[in-house]
């Protein structure tokens, strides 16, 4: 039987969360609250701090500003361009490895190692496929009579690398998650189906999908926030610029221009709420459609 809380044990709980409190509020619910202030600073002295007037300039300002638009643009082409593609790639992965039962741990941890290295590890290591004289990657597409890809000088293609390094490296923590997902799917349905005489097809469309909807619908939300939040990526990969002509920068990049480049705070301030929005309503969206789902 449970006991009833009582107000000594309520408090004795709460001092046993009032550190990890503490560092929440400090490093991540007053800063919020700061941003939001800091994106209202109309009128205010850069040297000393001190605020004159508050008012929607910044806002007004950002949006008059053909980069902010740009790094929107690019930040939403980067999304569409990494979520979709890495949860399928992913996901069968994660299908083909969890049939594999000799050596399954090894083939888990390497295909985790990319997840786990540094970014600028990996981004040196992808700039040096990307190159366009001796790179991996156009070294075999000369096979096929393919002229070589300037993919870090071509504006055309640099969202492309990004996006296919990006792609890369988070494949690992999604297919950990997938499978432990897979993991929790019984072998009763399994056997049920093929009874009834279900093929691989059938029995991956009918039973493996509708029961890993709640692992696919953390693993989109976790990707699509990740991705809004693209910086280190294109920092790493550019030697610290967005992509030629711009061709990369993505919103938050384009918030630390303005924050730690050119030092309107006010700026980067408003850039990042509206930023905070957009992931915030992209989020409750995923959430209304995993609820229809499942009450279908």
């Amino acid at each position: 039987m449970i006991d009833k809380p009582t107000w000594r044990s309520t408090l004795k709980a709460y001092l046993y969360l009032l550190p990890m409190l503490l560092v929440i509020v400090t490093f991540n619910i007053l800063p919020i609250f700061r941003s939001f202030e800091m994106s209202l600073w109309q009128d205010y002295n850069f040297f000393t701090q001190e605020v004159f007037e508050y008012g929607f300039g910044p806002f007004q300002e950002i949006f008059q500003d053909s980069d902010f638009w740009l790094a929107i643009r690019n930040t939403f082409i980067f999304v569409l361009g990494v979520v979709p593609v890495s949860i399928m790639i992913s996901l069968g992965i994660a299908v083909l490895l969890n049939q594999i039962k000799f050596l399954s741990g090894f083939f888990r941890s390497i295909y985790f190692l990319p997840f786990v290295t540094s970014t600028v590890a990996v981004s040196i290591v992808w700039r040096w496929l990307y190159h366009s004289d001796y790179g991996l990657i156009n070294y075999f597409l000369s096979f096929f009579n393919i002229e070589a890809i300037a993919f870090m000088e071509d504006p055309k293609f640099a969202m492309l690398a990004l996006v296919m390094m990006s792609i890369w490296k988070g494949l690992g923590f999604n297919i950990v998650i997938f499978l432990v997902g897979l993991n929790n799917i019984s072998d009763t349905y399994y056997a049920a189906a093929k009874i009834d005489g279900a093929g691989p097809w059938q029995r991956f469309t009918n039973i493996t999908l509708p029961l890993l909807t709640p692992t696919m619908f953390l693993v989109s939300i976790m990707g699509v926030i990740n991705s809004f939040k693209a910086f280190d990526e294109v920092y790493a990969l550019f030697n610290g610029r967005p992509g030629p002509a711009n061709s990369a920068l993505t919103m938050v990049y384009y918030i630390f221009q303005k924050f730690y480049e050119e030092s309107q705070y006010a700026l980067a301030s408003a850039a990042g709420i509206i930023l905070f929005l957009i992931i915030l309503v992209f989020t409750l969206m995923q959430m209304a459609v995993n609820r229809y789902i499942n009450q279908q």
